[in-house]
């Protein structure tokens, strides 16, 4: 276990998405010293797989790459890629925390030129893409990706194919000897914005998403529709790479629900609205979009896109929670079975494709939270019972990405009280 490397004048900051990179650039640019630790090779986190932000329309580099630049001009932060929270204890003003680092098997001297993809076969399901698509084994996440570096997948280490990748490299810059470890830092205060993960589509029965392939998530869809995507931006379905030009958005799945997750997740409907326009520029007047909804939250300055949508004749809307899916055996189409509470008649209705709303919920699984922290009855992290750890972004709460950054500036603030307060205890 190598020496600390921070003091208490540090804030921690976990997770290296849009709350955590607007946390740690929050506090460095007010001269406070950051360790940004993240999980993946790579920042952006879930923004960055987005194709789109709401309700501009513009892609995420928007604001990503404004990051990014800050974050490279900036010597206050500290960046950890690969690394997890493993261990955290003393209190508030003085933090000891543990970091496991995993091998990226690829150092510094690394010029992204690609040679060690070329040179290798193996091919790994591309999480990128949620597993729609597979990717060479020694890879670069994606084009935006910060460290611009490559990774060797864990499971060609040892392989010839390992060998090859290690051969091929002009700077040396394959590791196949790294190894994990083990981190000790001293912090002031920590900043935890790891972030959501999808709710479990598997566990919804009624719908199939674990039987039928033509029925998905909302965020698989979100990179079907990206023509940096799986399928070049082209909206063919999983289960036969047919064009899938009328499609089901089912709203609430897995929220609002006792049996799921009693929270409004807060960014499905809106999600699902900025979904349907990719369907119109994908078709134009041949697309066709249903939204079955229970009410629709569009709220503040997201009610003129709402009502932007509700005026495009390819989008149409069923007040309904859908009761159950089933598939047409002879073209793989999925049935939509329910009630339309607004009419109050049943519908049996066939369509190309089901997009699920899945819900948010926080990404706490393997990580090791210490035993001070609040969480509320949804598991989101409220802070610590000593005022030192704060949660950020959708950790804290469901959140889009604008609030997640006003979110992680408000935790931000909150930290550089915590260590301004420390220093002059000590002075």
């Amino acid at each position: 276990m190598t020496a600390s490397i921070a003091t208490n004048q540090t804030i921690l900051v976990v997770g290296g998405g849009i709350s955590g990179m607007t946390a740690a650039l929050e506090a460095a640019e007010c001269g406070k010293q950051v360790i940004l630790v993240e999980k993946a090779p790579v920042l952006g986190g879930r923004t960055a797989r987005l194709y789109r932000y709401f309700p501009k329309m513009c892609h995420p580099t928007c604001g990503l790459e404004i990051n990014l630049r800050r974050l490279k001009q900036n010597r206050n932060v500290r960046l950890m890629t690969m690394t997890e929270v493993t261990a955290v204890s003393g209190s508030r003003g003085s933090y000891s925390v543990t970091l496991k680092v995993a091998p990226r098997f690829v150092n510094e001297n690394c010029t992204a030129c690609g040679k060690c993809a070329e040179a290798v076969s193996a091919e790994i399901p591309n999480p990128w893409n949620y597993g729609l698509d597979k990717m060479k084994a020694a890879y670069l996440p994606h084009n935006m990706a910060y460290p611009q570096r490559y990774v060797i997948d864990p499971s060609i280490v040892g392989t010839p194919e390992g060998e090859k990748a290690k051969a091929a490299c002009p700077v040396g810059a394959v590791d196949l000897e790294m190894k994990e470890e083990s981190v000790t830092l001293q912090v002031g205060a920590v900043i935890w914005a790891t972030g959501w993960r999808p709710y479990d589509a598997n566990k919804i029965q009624p719908y199939g998403y674990d039987r039928f392939p033509n029925v998905i998530t909302s965020l698989e869809f979100e990179r079907l529709a990206d023509p940096q995507g799986p399928t070049g931006g082209k909206i063919l379905r999983p289960g036969d790479g047919k064009e899938a030009k009328n499609i089901a958005f089912i709203q609430c799945a897995g929220s609002r629900d006792e049996n799921h997750l009693r929270h409004c997740s807060r960014i499905c409907c809106m999600a699902s609205l900025k979904q349907t326009q990719y369907v119109r520029e994908a078709y134009g007047d041949a697309g066709k979009s249903t939204i079955y909804y229970i009410d629709i939250r569009a709220i503040d300055r997201f009610e003129d896109f709402y009502q932007m949508v509700q005026k495009d004749a390819t989008v149409s809307f069923v007040k309904s929670k859908v009761a159950k899916i089933v598939e047409n055996q002879e073209n793989g189409n999925p049935i939509l079975h329910g009630v339309d509470t607004e009419g109050y008649h049943r519908y049996a209705t066939e369509h190309d494709l089901v997009v699920l709303a899945v819900g948010m919920e926080p990404e706490i699984t393997g990580v090791k939270l210490p035993d001070d922290i609040i969480l509320d009855s949804s598991n989101f992290i409220e802070g610590s019972k000593d005022g030192g750890m704060f949660g950020a972004g959708s950790a804290a709460s469901p959140l889009d990405v604008n609030r997640s950054v006003q979110s992680a500036t408000a935790a931000s603030l909150h930290a550089i009280q915590i260590i301004n307060k420390t220093a002059r205890a000590e002075a």
